[in-house]
Protein backbone atom coordinates (compact mmCIF):
# COMPACT_ATOMS: atom_id res chain seq x y z
CA UNK A 1 0.00 0.00 0.00
CA UNK A 2 1.25 3.71 -1.12
CA UNK A 3 1.90 5.85 1.81
CA UNK A 4 -0.33 8.88 1.97
CA UNK A 5 1.28 12.12 1.16
CA UNK A 6 1.66 14.62 4.02
CA UNK A 7 -1.30 17.26 3.85
CA UNK A 8 -0.92 20.69 4.51
CA UNK A 9 -4.23 23.03 4.52
CA UNK A 10 -4.05 26.64 3.77
CA UNK A 11 -6.64 29.10 5.25
CA UNK A 12 -6.10 33.24 3.85
CA UNK A 13 -7.75 35.72 5.84
CA UNK A 14 -7.93 37.49 3.03
CA UNK A 15 -11.14 37.58 1.05
CA UNK A 16 -9.84 40.06 -1.87
CA UNK A 17 -9.15 37.45 -5.01
CA UNK A 18 -5.88 39.14 -5.58
CA UNK A 19 -4.71 40.40 -2.42
CA UNK A 20 -1.14 39.88 -1.79
CA UNK A 21 -1.79 37.45 1.17
CA UNK A 22 -3.70 35.31 -1.35
CA UNK A 23 -0.85 35.86 -3.73
CA UNK A 24 1.36 34.36 -1.23
CA UNK A 25 -0.88 31.49 0.24
CA UNK A 26 -0.57 30.50 -4.02
CA UNK A 27 2.92 30.69 -3.46
CA UNK A 28 3.10 28.35 -0.77
CA UNK A 29 1.38 25.91 -2.46
CA UNK A 30 3.52 25.65 -5.70
CA UNK A 31 6.34 25.77 -3.03
CA UNK A 32 5.65 22.30 -1.54
CA UNK A 33 8.28 20.09 -0.86
CA UNK A 34 7.99 16.08 -2.28
CA UNK A 35 5.73 14.00 -0.45
CA UNK A 36 3.60 17.04 0.41
CA UNK A 37 0.10 18.34 -0.94
CA UNK A 38 -0.81 21.49 -0.21
CA UNK A 39 -4.53 23.11 -0.95
CA UNK A 40 -5.96 26.69 0.35
CA UNK A 41 -9.52 25.63 1.98
CA UNK A 42 -11.65 28.16 -0.29
CA UNK A 43 -15.16 29.60 1.30
CA UNK A 44 -14.33 31.32 4.76
CA UNK A 45 -16.10 34.39 3.38
CA UNK A 46 -19.51 32.43 3.23
CA UNK A 47 -19.01 30.42 6.90
CA UNK A 48 -22.28 31.28 9.09
CA UNK A 49 -20.57 33.08 12.09
CA UNK A 50 -19.90 30.42 15.27
CA UNK A 51 -22.69 29.91 17.15
CA UNK A 52 -22.93 26.72 19.53
CA UNK A 53 -26.34 26.49 19.57
CA UNK A 54 -26.22 25.50 16.42
CA UNK A 55 -23.08 23.02 16.52
CA UNK A 56 -24.75 20.24 16.46
CA UNK A 57 -25.92 17.51 13.91
CA UNK A 58 -29.56 18.32 13.32
CA UNK A 59 -28.86 22.37 12.60
CA UNK A 60 -24.76 23.07 11.51
CA UNK A 61 -24.88 25.88 9.20
CA UNK A 62 -24.64 24.83 5.24
CA UNK A 63 -20.56 24.51 4.45
CA UNK A 64 -19.46 23.87 7.95
CA UNK A 65 -18.90 20.23 8.25
CA UNK A 66 -17.71 20.06 4.72
CA UNK A 67 -15.02 22.70 6.00
CA UNK A 68 -14.57 20.87 8.93
CA UNK A 69 -14.02 17.47 6.89
CA UNK A 70 -11.35 19.63 4.78
CA UNK A 71 -9.58 20.87 7.41
CA UNK A 72 -9.57 17.69 9.17
CA UNK A 73 -7.99 15.80 6.58
CA UNK A 74 -4.84 18.01 6.98
CA UNK A 75 -1.79 16.72 8.85
CA UNK A 76 -1.04 20.39 9.22
CA UNK A 77 -1.97 24.46 8.50
CA UNK A 78 -0.13 27.32 7.06
CA UNK A 79 -2.26 30.41 8.14
CA UNK A 80 -1.66 33.03 5.83
CA UNK A 81 -2.87 36.80 6.96
CA UNK A 82 -3.74 40.42 6.33
CA UNK A 83 -3.36 42.51 9.50
CA UNK A 84 -6.70 44.71 10.01
CA UNK A 85 -7.11 47.55 12.79
CA UNK A 86 -4.45 45.84 14.34
CA UNK A 87 -5.13 41.98 14.64
CA UNK A 88 -6.52 39.12 12.68
CA UNK A 89 -9.28 39.64 10.27
CA UNK A 90 -12.60 38.56 11.97
CA UNK A 91 -13.09 35.76 9.04
CA UNK A 92 -10.36 34.18 10.09
CA UNK A 93 -10.96 33.79 13.64
CA UNK A 94 -13.98 32.53 12.81
CA UNK A 95 -12.59 29.98 10.90
CA UNK A 96 -10.29 28.93 13.62
CA UNK A 97 -13.70 28.93 16.01
CA UNK A 98 -15.52 26.47 13.66
CA UNK A 99 -12.11 24.43 13.89
CA UNK A 100 -11.35 24.03 17.55
CA UNK A 101 -14.42 22.57 17.70
CA UNK A 102 -15.17 20.12 19.80
CA UNK A 103 -13.12 21.82 22.68
CA UNK A 104 -10.20 19.62 22.61
CA UNK A 105 -10.79 17.32 19.20
CA UNK A 106 -11.44 20.60 16.73
CA UNK A 107 -9.85 19.98 13.44
CA UNK A 108 -6.60 21.67 14.21
CA UNK A 109 -6.07 19.91 17.59
CA UNK A 110 -2.38 19.10 17.89
CA UNK A 111 -1.78 19.59 14.50
CA UNK A 112 1.12 21.96 13.30
CA UNK A 113 0.69 25.72 12.40
CA UNK A 114 2.44 27.81 10.86
CA UNK A 115 1.68 31.85 10.58
CA UNK A 116 2.60 33.87 7.92
CA UNK A 117 1.35 37.48 6.01
CA UNK A 118 1.89 40.56 4.12
CA UNK A 119 0.48 44.05 5.78
CA UNK A 120 0.25 47.74 4.59
CA UNK A 121 1.90 48.86 8.07
CA UNK A 122 5.56 49.59 8.72
CA UNK A 123 5.87 46.78 11.15
CA UNK A 124 4.00 44.03 8.20
CA UNK A 125 1.41 42.49 10.74
CA UNK A 126 3.02 41.55 13.34
CA UNK A 127 -0.04 42.16 15.84
CA UNK A 128 -1.86 39.82 13.30
CA UNK A 129 0.65 37.06 13.24
CA UNK A 130 0.73 37.01 16.82
CA UNK A 131 -2.83 37.00 17.60
CA UNK A 132 -3.12 34.74 14.69
CA UNK A 133 -0.28 32.45 16.66
CA UNK A 134 -2.23 32.60 20.59
CA UNK A 135 -5.91 32.02 19.43
CA UNK A 136 -5.09 28.95 16.81
CA UNK A 137 -2.80 27.82 20.09
CA UNK A 138 -5.34 28.35 22.58
CA UNK A 139 -7.57 26.39 19.77
CA UNK A 140 -5.20 23.23 20.10
CA UNK A 141 -2.90 23.68 17.84
CA UNK A 142 1.08 23.19 17.78
CA UNK A 143 2.21 26.82 16.78
CA UNK A 144 5.75 26.28 15.00
CA UNK A 145 7.35 29.75 15.73
CA UNK A 146 10.47 28.81 12.88
CA UNK A 147 7.60 29.50 10.57
CA UNK A 148 7.51 33.53 10.30
CA UNK A 149 7.37 35.65 7.11
CA UNK A 150 6.21 39.22 7.66
CA UNK A 151 6.60 41.07 3.72
CA UNK A 152 5.70 44.85 3.92
CA UNK A 153 3.03 44.83 1.01
CA UNK A 154 3.92 48.60 0.60
CA UNK A 155 7.69 47.67 -0.36
CA UNK A 156 7.19 44.91 -2.44
CA UNK A 157 9.40 45.49 -5.86
CA UNK A 158 7.63 44.65 -9.32
CA UNK A 159 7.71 41.15 -8.63
CA UNK A 160 5.24 41.06 -5.69
CA UNK A 161 5.57 38.09 -3.73
CA UNK A 162 6.58 35.65 -6.44
CA UNK A 163 10.50 37.53 -6.42
CA UNK A 164 13.22 34.87 -5.76
CA UNK A 165 13.87 35.90 -2.23
CA UNK A 166 10.18 35.65 -1.14
CA UNK A 167 9.65 32.07 -3.13
CA UNK A 168 13.07 30.72 -0.70
CA UNK A 169 11.57 32.60 2.80
CA UNK A 170 8.32 30.37 1.29
CA UNK A 171 9.70 27.48 0.56
CA UNK A 172 11.90 27.15 3.73
CA UNK A 173 8.81 27.91 5.67
CA UNK A 174 6.50 25.49 4.00
CA UNK A 175 9.28 22.90 4.67
CA UNK A 176 9.64 23.84 8.60
CA UNK A 177 5.84 23.05 8.51
CA UNK A 178 6.38 20.03 6.94
CA UNK A 179 8.90 18.51 8.56
CA UNK A 180 7.31 19.62 12.31
CA UNK A 181 4.49 17.14 10.90
CA UNK A 182 7.10 14.22 10.41
CA UNK A 183 8.84 15.22 14.27
CA UNK A 184 5.42 14.86 15.72
CA UNK A 185 4.73 11.55 14.10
Amino acid sequence: MPDRRLRIAVLVGSLRADSVNRQLAEVAVESIPDGVEASIIEGLGELAFYNEDVDNDESLPAGIAEFRRAAGDADAFLVVTPEYNGTMPAVLKNAVDWLSRPFGAGAVSGKPVGVVGSALGRYAGVWSREDTRRCVGIAGGRVIEDVEIGLKSGELGEEGVRSPEIVEQVTRAVRVLADSVAVAV
